[in-house]
């Protein structure tokens, strides 16, 4: 380490310390060692500080003088509305991405398609070898056609049915007529108790073949029952071969690229087995996860850019905002869809995140502003309008090549920018104002 400028920084900070903060003892210290009379010495002196802040920070104003005051450096400064940003560290992630998956066994019949090759969707990936599954197609076909043929035979013993059951009730009808005749001549002895009995015999055969045809009827109506019941088993079974036949052809669900080569050639597929892995890059998204202490600055819509790392730099817009956290972290996850029509942007990628947020009313000040209370928090001392020093909390939004910006501060305020160190809250202060920067 050089020793020179070190102690050239050091001689240059205990002269500007005697200059702006304690000029009386530097104008005592002078007296001793000069030949003129104090009042040349202090207009000396005035002359020093006065130099010192005219080439330091331009035009200065100077405010009546307070005995005892310190004399600092303030800059007046006016907040602005400043972009705000959430920075997130997350990765890119594919539009769609699914494993194509068999639902049936068998053979593989079709050749392969190598890895990156480009899919339409409902292009054939891959194609499984039918077997006797055309044969069992046929023979549930065959039975259905039977059963079919079964209901009109069904139908056809219903109206006879229902005719038996008209005839019994017509007969039920006649013998209870009979009956009842019988049963007035025998009371008024013109018929004999046996002609009676007899016609009550008739009553009850009647009404047993009453019973008989209602069974005939309801036979037949489940007779029909059935032959439906089968014609629907046997549709099924149709439905059921048809579909087998559906899944020997493997289609892409989508329009993407091949992350696998597709099943090989003569490969024995079982249900489950993987095909092949389709992707979809064009859009891309960036996936995050923002604290939930910054999660209300992040809206649906809100512009985006990302850094990926090969450097390019992207954009997009937020398109989902997770509204449950994740257990672990304690974070939500959002996404952002860019544009990717060259692919040239790959899954899985790391990217810096940068989410706009609503602006947030700032002061852009030198970073050397910035000082900390007893207590540890950061802020700035400021210069009130009685010419007294006062302390101010602050927020630091970011920090960029012209200072730092800050938030907490009033719309307007005059911030100590030299010699804050020096005083503390009520503290009376002797301000030079820094010429506006353009």
């Amino acid at each position: 380490m050089k020793l020179f400028p070190i102690v050239t920084a050091v001689v240059v900070c205990v002269a500007l310390y005697f200059i702006l903060l304690d000029r009386q003892a530097l104008v005592d210290f002078a007296a001793r060692f000069g030949g003129g009379d104090d009042a040349d010495m202090a207009a000396m002196a005035d002359a020093t500080v006065e130099d010192t802040a005219t080439a330091g920070s331009g035009a200065a104003t100077l405010a009546d003088e307070v005995p005892g005051a310190v004399h600092v450096v303030a800059r007046r400064s006016t907040a602005s509305v400043a972009e705000n940003a959430v920075l997130l560290r997350g990765r890119t992630e594919a539009l769609r991405q699914v494993d194509v998956q068999a639902e049936t066994t068998g053979r593989i019949i079709s050749d392969p398609i190598r890895a990156g090759a480009f899919v339409e969707q409902g292009q054939l990936l891959c194609r499984i070898d039918p077997g006797t599954r055309a044969a069992a197609l046929a023979e549930a076909e065959a039975r259905l056609l039977e059963a079919r043929a079964r209901l009109p035979e069904a139908m056809a013993q219903l109206p006879v049915a229902r005719a038996r059951l008209a005839e019994a009730e017509a007969s039920l009808t006649a013998a209870r007529i009979d009956g009842n005749a019988a049963s007035r001549l025998s009371e008024s002895g013109f018929a004999s108790e046996t002609r009676a009995a007899s016609a009550a015999a008739a009553v009850s055969a009647a009404e047993a073949v009453i019973e008989s045809a209602t069974a005939g009827v309801q036979a037949a109506e489940a007779g029909i029952q059935s032959a439906q019941s089968g014609i629907r088993a046997a549709e099924a079974v149709v439905l059921r071969a048809e579909e087998d036949i559906g899944r020997l052809n493997i289609h892409a669900p989508f329009a993407g690229h091949l992350e696998s080569d597709t099943a090989e050639l003569g490969a024995l597929m079982q249900t489950g087995a993987h095909c092949a892995t389709v992707i979809q890059l064009d859009p891309i998204k960036l996936v995050g996860f923002v604290p939930e202490a910054q999660v209300d600055r992040v809206k649906t819509g809100a512009p985006a850019g990302a850094r990926l790392a090969t450097g390019a730099d992207v954009r997009g817009n937020v398109v989902f905002l997770s509204r449950s956290a994740d257990p672990q972290t304690r974070t939500f996850r959002v996404e952002i869809e860019v544009d990717n029509p060259d692919l040239a942007i790959r899954d899985g990628q790391t990217a810096d995140i940068l989410i706009s947020a609503a602006g947030t009313p700032a002061h852009l000040l030198p970073g050397s502003a910035l000082t900390l209370d007893d207590t540890g928090v950061l802020g700035v001392r400021i210069a009130t309008e009685d010419s007294v020093a006062q302390f101010m909390a602050v927020s630091m939004l970011r920090d960029t090549p012209r200072g730092v910006l800050l938030a907490g501060l009033p719309d307007q305020v005059d911030v100590i920018t030299v010699g804050q160190e020096f005083v503390t809250d009520g503290v009376p202060v002797h301000v030079t104002y820094e010429e506006p920067t353009q």
